[in-house]
């Protein structure tokens, strides 16, 4: 337990024992039996202020590290965050724990339930009845150590919609100021970027004649360049942000918790699994969890703090009593609050890969055989330098399906690689691929407990490809990729279409590859949506409290209203320091009036 007496100030000190214990003996000794139990009780209770904390947070991941480096900086507050998975380093050394942190290794983290949820969805009606894989992190630094080090913020119209759907304070000139406090971007601040945060964020280095193939297609094709898809204009492709730090992955663990691991006031606990939390009528007061098959509790003395992400989140909610009702009460599990909207309007990007042959061995086919693998990987190991230092998905952008559509709403990551089954399955030729997918979709899913076993993973039911819209964007991104291939850059590295191929071209084919081959881009949100008390679907409050009952707050990606044009870690992160703010009892951040680029007419729809 040593690990959670790291922030307690109130602990006895040990030459006290011997006389406390003297006069415990004393009075025992003299007790009838209902003096003993109020004595036990009594003794209960100063043994569970022992374990107490100010704070207790859930889930080390993307939200978690962020929330113990903030609330850590007033020495006053005591944290204990708690993480299922393991550490991110080995006896201290990250290079011991490469396939981590070395950014081209990301698909190893992918398939590694060692660090990995490893959900699965139910079988897909609109996607002939697959069941898709859904990797999350189990680890320090959570997704953001499993995932592709993509920066994305979003665009600043997400942020205004938010705040009409109920997160009142969550537009963008409140969330842009937050942005900027997390992040130093290498290229140095300006009214977007930040100078001065714990996040490192960078651009690519390979400088691969593919990337620069891609992006001169796409302007050939009619789109614009953009030099900041994070900044003035989303809209357009160009160079894309990574959160990639001098040749390592730069996780929320980099950034935010080894910097306050040290503090005396911050206690860290990993491979422990929270299974509920705990409550007084409706206050919460702390959380149970399970170490080394030991079942054990913590006491918060002012909140706990669910930072588990869009499964872990409202799963561990419903655990706790806090969900509908009827759905509780069905597992036998007591009702502390009927809250609806728990594991409701689960939202996720979905997407498809459109891969070309190429013509020239330049791709990373040849980076993939063995031998070619040792010496980059040694490399990196040396120096963190070379092909491992990148994820190699350093272009894409962003456009409109249609005319009329007011801002960006199909996306792309572009990769001079051919990708198979999430990376489970080696490549198998020279080829490159976008990844392209919707952005708002319509098709809107949930969660449920499958049991009251905290081990059992829940119900997910994302419900893809449920509207015609969703099937007509999909539709579009095909038609849209494949257009941009066909662009006069490509000419000298363009072999045959791989996927879908060329026999698939009506809309009933394409219609059919999509059913096929649609995976999920590892974006689940919006489980435990932020809005008014008012709405009976909401799960938290602006404040990002948990409505309905006391002391806790659900602070992650399942609070977004709706899910955001882009990537999810970079918003998950500024979620997590706007938080930070609100619960330190800051007054908000604000930044009025910063210029947003417009198209200047909807009639095309480029």
């Amino acid at each position: 337990m040593s690990y959670l007496m790291k922030g307690v100030k109130s602990c006895s000190p040990v030459n006290q024992m011997h006389k406390v214990t003297g006069i415990l003996l004393k009075n025992i000794l003299g007790m009838n039996k209902q003096q003993f139990k109020i004595s036990c009780a009594a003794s209960q209770i100063s043994s569970e202020e022992a374990y107490s904390f100010n704070y207790v947070i859930v889930g080390a991941g993307s939200s978690g590290c962020v929330l113990a480096n903030r609330l850590t900086e007033d020495p006053l507050n005591t944290v204990l965050l708690l993480e299922a998975g393991p550490k991110d380093t080995l006896l201290g050394s990250k290079r011991l724990m490469w396939k981590i942190h070395m950014p081209a290794a990301l698909t190893y983290n992918l398939c590694d339930k060692k660090y990995n949820w490893y959900y699965h969805t139910t079988s897909q009606k609109h996607l002939d009845n697959r069941i898709l894989y859904w990797p999350r992190g189990r680890v320090w630094g959570g997704s953001s150590s499993l995932n592709a080090m993509v920066y994305i913020r979003g665009h600043a119209e997400d942020y205004n919609r938010w705040s009409r759907e109920g997160a009142t304070g969550w537009d963008y000139e409140h969330c842009l100021p937050y942005f900027k406090k997390a992040q130093t971007h290498e290229l140095g601040p300006d009214l977007y970027r930040g100078g001065n945060g714990p996040l490192h964020v960078s651009r690519g280095k390979t400088n691969h004649p593919l990337h620069h193939a891609f992006l001169e297609a796409t302007q050939q094709a009619g789109y614009p360049f953009t030099d900041d898809m994070n900044g003035y204009q989303q809209e357009g492709f160009g160079w894309m942000d990574m959160t990639v730090h001098q040749g390592q992955r730069w996780s929320t663990a980099s950034a935010y918790l080894r910097p306050a691991i040290s503090r005396p006031n911050l206690s860290v606990a990993e491979k422990t699994l929270v299974t509920k939390i705990l409550f007084q009528g409706t206050k919460s007061i702390g959380v149970e969890y399970v170490k080394n098959g030991q079942k054990k509790k913590a006491f918060a003395s002012k909140e706990v703090i669910l930072s588990g992400g869009a499964i872990n989140s409202p799963q561990l909610l419903m655990l706790s009593g806090i969900g509908n009702a009827d759905d509780l009460k069905k597992l036998g599990i007591p009702v502390v609050c009927h809250l609806p909207g728990v594991g409701q309007n689960l939202q996720d990007h979905l997407e498809v890969y459109i891969q070309q042959k190429c013509t020239k061995p330049i791709t990373l086919y040849n980076a993939q055989k063995p031998v070619n693998m040792v010496r980059i990987g040694l490399e990196w190991l040396w120096k963190f330098t070379g092909e491992g230092a990148t994820a190699h998905l350093e272009s894409g952008g962003f456009i409109r399906s249609e005319p009329e559509v007011p801002h960006p709403d199909i996306q792309f990551h572009f990769l001079p690689s051919q990708v198979i089954d999430h990376g489970r399955v080696a490549s198998t030729m020279e080829a490159y691929q976008v990844h392209v997918g919707p952005m708002r979709s319509k098709s809107v899913g949930w969660l449920k407990l499958k049991s009251t076993d905290p081990n059992d993973h829940p119900i997910i039911e994302p419900n893809y490809m449920s509207t015609e819209r969703d099937i007509w964007e999909f539709r579009q991104c095909v038609k849209l990729t494949r257009e941009i291939f066909a662009q006069k850059a490509f000419e000298k590295f363009q072999g045959p279409e791989i996927q879908p191929g060329n026999h698939v071209r009506s809309d009933k084919e394409i219609d059919a590859f999509i059913r096929q081959k649609a995976e999920s881009a590892y974006h689940p949100s919006c489980t435990c949506k932020m809005g008014h008390l008012s709405d009976s679907t909401a799960v938290v409050d602006p404040q990002t409290k948990v409505i309905g009952v006391e002391n806790l707050r659900v602070v992650d990606a399942s609070i977004m209203p709706s899910v955001v044009t882009g990537n999810l870690n970079a918003p998950t992160i500024m979620i997590a320091e706007k938080a930070a703010d609100i619960i330190k009892g800051l007054p908000p951040l604000q930044e009025k009036n910063v210029p947003v680029y417009k198209p200047k007419t909807l009639e095309t729809q480029r």
